[in-house]
């Protein structure tokens, strides 16, 4: 088994543009070709201008008439067109997701990213036995929004999270879907981003069974031409949404059994092989921002924490903390300030509490902290040391920040989701009574 040229799985319908023209012109671009990157030529070098790009400058006094030049836009890799796709493997990671392709001149032939290599595996070698509901059964993160959400918020989550789509949901049942292409024409549009997001969202939302596999979920997304897939359970209630990046880890252990039929390939292929693998587990277990455990590696050890309750007979609470008027810091110090805001939170976090508690970023300006043994008088007890912790930490530029925290304690028969929302109901009591403060779900 040969693997392919990049020149031979490359997009070649590219827009490019040279970095001296305007934003405007980038933005009229994308929307008449449905992209949502444009690449941009500097002399010998490759620049990508993404949706996301325009999404996070909205609303600044450098928006459209912007000159490219001034927009400081990420630097992406280069690959030779007759190069093998295990070399390009190399240059792809989380946070560099594409590759501009070129001619042995160095001009531009064409684009690829990970779903490109992902869509010149065949589905049929892939796993047949792995179901989407394995994905989803640990709690796996999607971002979703009530109909009546204003449009301008979502925007502001869509750009401070740097997701790409959002669910729009009516009791739990998927209605519409606003994504990042959606979002260029509503600027474009000059739309009255006042209104609520039901007036914008696309509609209706194609969905697949959590029962499907991942085979059928490849092929899936393939026939539609989907970046992800929207995944319901038998109600048509929305369980995830996970991304077509997220599955490609899943072809790595078949591709090591195919490859490893062909000896003279063997050595190079799996010292590939292991390094990717190595970064797409950190991927799937820690926030690269804070360093703690993610929302999806939470769930699984949820699952585990739960068990030895019912198996020890023993408490188990959870505590979930926001920093309080965090888009504050941010609007006012920048979003770098507001990043070492996060680290240093998210290391208090760790310090003041056991070896055996669990800490999780779950998104934004959100932690989540798992207490085993605790009951909820215990873990009001631990909300308020850790909330005077952080209100006498000193951060360098923004002096002290404070939090607001919910807690509730695990029932037997709770899901995470469960023990989750009656923390984040507590949470949003402690919002509603001037935040910097604890209060536990029995208040509700």
């Amino acid at each position: 088994m040969k693997f392919p040229a990049i020149g031979d799985i490359a997009t070649t319908s590219v827009i490019s543009m040279d970095i001296n023209e305007k934003l405007n012109l980038a933005l009229e671009l994308m929307i008449q070709h449905g992209h949502r990157h444009i690449v941009i030529r500097e002399r010998a070098a490759f620049r990508l201008l993404s949706i996301m790009d325009i999404i996070k400058i909205q609303g600044e006094n450098i928006f459209l008439q912007t000159s490219l030049q001034e927009m400081r836009l990420p630097q992406i890799p280069t690959i030779e067109k007759h190069k093998n796709v295990l070399e390009a493997l190399e240059l792809l990671s989380d946070k560099n997701e594409h590759i501009c392709v070129v001619n042995q001149d160095g001009t531009l032939f064409g684009f690829v990213t990970q779903s490109d290599i992902i869509a010149n595996i065949d589905p049929q070698t892939l796993m047949e036995n792995y179901r989407l509901q394995d994905f989803l059964k640990l709690g796996r993160h999607v971002k979703m929004v009530e109909k009546a959400a204003k449009t301008a918020n979502v925007l502001q989550q869509m750009a401070e999270e740097s997701i790409d789509n959002v669910i729009v949901v009516d009791a739990l049942k998927p209605i519409g879907i606003l994504t990042t292409k959606d979002v260029m024409s509503l600027i474009k549009k000059q739309v009255d981003m006042e209104l609520s997001v039901f007036e914008y969202m696309s509609t209706p939302v194609q969905t697949i069974q959590k029962t499907a596999s991942i085979k059928e979920a490849l092929e899936y997304l393939k026939i539609k031409n989907f970046k992800r897939v929207v995944v319901v359970d038998e109600a048509g209630n929305l369980e995830g949404v996970i991304a077509q990046k997220e599955l490609i880890y899943l072809t790595y252990s078949k591709w090591a059994m195919l490859m490893k039929e062909h000896q003279d390939e063997l050595y190079e292929i799996n010292t590939l092989l292991k390094s990717k693998s190595q970064e797409y587990e950190m991927m799937a277990t820690f926030d690269s921002l804070t360093g703690l455990y993610n929302r999806y590696k939470f769930g699984e050890l949820y699952l585990t924490s739960y068990k030895a309750m019912i198996q020890r007979e023993n408490k188990l609470s959870l505590i979930l903390v926001d920093i309080d008027y965090f888009k504050k810091v941010n609007d006012t110090f920048g979003h770098n300030v507001g990043d070492e805001v996060l680290r240093k939170v998210a290391h208090k976090l760790l310090q003041i509490l056991r070896n055996i508690d669990i800490v999780c970023r779950w998104g934004g300006e959100e932690f989540v902290v798992l207490l085993p043994t605790v009951n909820l008088t215990q873990a009001l007890g631990l909300a308020e040391n850790i909330r005077l912790n952080i209100e006498n930490l000193l951060i360098e530029t923004v002096a002290h920040v404070t939090i607001s925290l919910g807690v509730s304690e695990v029932l037997q028969g709770d899901s995470m989701n469960d023990v989750i929302q009656r923390a984040d109901q507590a949470l949003y009591l402690a919002k509603k009574s001037g935040r910097n403060c604890v209060k536990p779900e029995l208040d509700i």
